[in-house]
């Protein structure tokens, strides 16, 4: 990052504490819902740079950030909610903060994120494709959150098998 971002995306060799800084503000919260303002004041940088930022971050692979709706431009867009692109980027800068819930949904958007467009829905964790509607959980999770919810499942963790519409989480990790 140090080097990818001011040679290949023109930042400034400045700010590249900034956007540590950023990083590490990412971790401690997974998923990151960003409330831009606070967040450009926080780390003292305007909202439109924060914006580029996080779309760089995206872009060198250290972040997901999901759009509420893909319309027009992403880049301009402020994201729903901002993943670490993987569990090991949790573990590594914020261990304290990493929980199994954050780690389940953290494992689910990389597996799922490779292949297949993931975006912000309202009452699940994740929704694939503009289809299918994801709530990430435990073995306990209940079926109640996805009731009446179309093409809606559960991911769910310490479960050996599926049955009806609960898949067991680990069972995405063949899909990368």
């Amino acid at each position: 990052m140090k080097i990818e971002l001011p040679l290949l995306r023109g930042v400034d060799l400045g700010f590249v504490p900034k956007i540590k800084q950023l990083l590490a503000i990412i971790s401690e919260s997974v998923p990151f819902i960003p409330n831009v303002s606070n967040l450009s004041d926080k780390i003292g940088i305007n909202r439109t740079t924060l914006m580029t930022y996080l779309h760089y971050l995206e872009e060198v692979g250290l972040t997901i950030n999901l759009q509420k709706e893909a319309k027009g431009s992403v880049k301009l867009q402020k994201p729903a909610k901002i993943y670490l692109e993987n569990t090991n980027l949790m573990f590594t800068l914020s261990p304290s903060k990493a929980t199994i819930g954050k780690a389940r949904e953290t494992f689910f958007a990389n597996q799922l994120g490779y292949k297949n467009k993931l975006s912000h829905h309202e009452k699940t964790d994740f929704f694939v494709n503009d289809l299918y509607s994801f709530e990430i959980g435990g073995k306990d999770k209940s079926m109640k959150q996805i009731e009446g919810i179309e093409n809606s499942y559960i991911a769910a963790d310490d479960i050996e098998y599926g049955f009806q519409n609960k898949i067991p989480l680990w069972l995405f990790g063949f899909l990368y």
